[in-house]
């Protein structure tokens, strides 16, 4: 039997037919500074007032910025549930307005290296994950390591950040280039969708999205959706400096309406109808089933 049958063996094993399974949402970048953090807290804390239960996995273990977003210190990181014996509830902290998140620490790295022993418990813990959130972000790293896409690959769902700076585009085509070429991307069972940041007008998120799109149309000729715009906010800036989420500190500022906007888009029946949902223990097992 070989690593992958094992896994999925064990998979099968931990699985709960009764058990509805998270819509996990991986939001990423082709460059850093773009503002990809702040839009997986934001949209964290809109789904929030939607009523819905979310929980923010910091998957950039080179950073600590969902944490410093917050304001919050973490007391266990995902490398304590590997190494430490820590269940999945205990490396949970709670920010703002009850939404949890998982520091990656060194964890996301060490999945590459964890011992058949350990895996059995770490997986059984990822699925926990889907009876304790309606929703769960995945903040990946930026630009094409392979951890970043690795995220991808498994994800059904990718929110890609980019902003009008000429090197965002070129790095968000570089990133799309990068997944479509990846051996186990599928065009038919991932929806990527743009978002659009420090938009300095009205129209002008779209006018970037077509112009990207018409590129990733001829030459990779995978979709993509847009789904909105986020205007240049000085209020968002005040919040990130108060280390608050601009959707509690200011609700009424243009950037709060705009992630409002979105999320309420995201959580449309309509535009999901045809999006099934798999589950944390499904993204893990891809990725540790490349072990």
């Amino acid at each position: 039997m070989d690593q992958a049958e094992q896994l999925r063996n064990i998979i099968k094993a931990n699985s709960h037919p009764q058990r509805p399974l998270a819509r996990v949402i991986t939001v990423t970048s082709g460059k850093g500074g773009v503002g990809k953090s702040n839009t997986s807290i934001n949209l964290a804390i809109q789904f929030r007032k939607m009523g819905q239960k979310v929980i923010i996995l910091d998957a950039d273990f080179g950073l600590a910025n969902i944490e410093i977003m917050f304001g919050t210190v973490p007391k266990h990181n995902l490398s304590d549930l590997i190494y430490q014996g820590k269940n999945i509830k205990e490396i949970i902290t709670r920010g703002p307005m009850e939404v949890g998140f998982i520091s990656g620490g060194s964890g996301v790295a060490a999945l590459s290296n964890i011992t058949k022993d350990n895996l059995s418990y770490i997986i059984q813990n990822l699925a926990e994950l889907d009876s304790l959130a309606d929703t769960i972000i995945i903040d990946t790293g930026a630009g094409i390591s392979d951890a970043v896409l690795e995220f991808l690959v498994a994800s059904q769902e990718i929110l890609l950040i980019t902003t009008p700076e000429p090197t965002s585009i070129t790095d968000s085509y570089s990133l799309l280039k990068a997944l479509c070429r990846h051996p186990d991307f599928s065009k038919e069972e991932t929806k990527v969708r743009m978002i659009a940041n420090r938009v300095r007008k009205t129209g002008e998120g779209e006018n970037l999205y077509n112009k990207l799109y018409s590129v990733v149309k001829n030459y990779l000729r995978t979709p993509m959706e847009y789904l909105g715009e986020i205007p240049e906010d000085g209020q968002l800036s005040k919040a990130v400096m108060q280390q608050k989420p601009v959707s509690l500190e200011n609700p009424g500022a243009k950037s709060a309406l705009a992630y409002e906007e979105i999320a309420a888009k995201l959580m449309n029946k309509e535009m999901n109808k045809n999006t099934s949902m798999r589950g944390m223990a499904a993204i893990f097992s891809h990725i540790l089933g490349k072990r």
